[in-house]
């Protein structure tokens, strides 16, 4: 099988962008930002985000090559100051993926199983009880941050400050 028949046959995944809050003068860097990813000149609709002063939000409904969601926060998390969430939907070839950023936490990944449960490797989980065993945070706490319970408490305000933005339909079921 040539390559390009490869790239022609692999499933192509899709995923949402939310760039909760960004300072106004970073807008047009994010835009290229995203369209240097997904290969687009991404024209964002910026709105004003109430929860921060002279800031600003947006949404994307994006599909590429499984792969792009990483991509996307990769190059995002670059600019420091903005706080977003990227998805990126399960495939035939691919678990799901969810990334979230915030400039007081940094970055956080995580695999999300095709149900949308986020999945803890085995390791991780026997990491977390080690690290408790010998003195380190208690179980609970450990949990939380592989669940990434601190990045959403952090992003509700933002969330729930957008509930004003306006209202897109992603996807259509067939």
């Amino acid at each position: 099988m040539t390559a390009r028949m490869a790239a022609v046959s692999q499933p192509k995944a899709r995923g949402m962008l939310f760039i909760h809050s960004a300072p106004a003068a970073l807008c047009p860097h994010l835009e290229w930002a995203v369209g240097s990813v997904l290969g687009d000149n991404a024209d964002l609709d910026w709105t004003d985000q109430p929860a921060e002063p002279r800031s600003r939000r947006a949404e994307l409904s994006w599909t590429g090559d499984a792969g792009k969601g990483a991509a996307l926060a990769s190059k995002l998390a670059a600019y420091e100051r903005v706080r977003f969430e990227v998805t990126e939907d399960a495939t035939p070839g691919s678990d799901g993926q969810r990334f979230c950023f915030t400039p007081s936490l940094g970055a956080f990944s995580t695999t999300v199983g095709v149900h949308g449960d986020i999945l803890i490797s085995e390791d991780r989980i026997k990491n977390a009880i080690v690290a408790e065993a010998a003195g380190g945070d208690p179980i609970h706490l450990s949990l939380e941050r592989l669940l990434g319970t601190p990045w959403d408490d952090e992003l509700d305000t933002f969330r729930y400050a957008s509930e004003d933005a306006p209202i897109r339909w992603l996807h259509q079921v067939v």
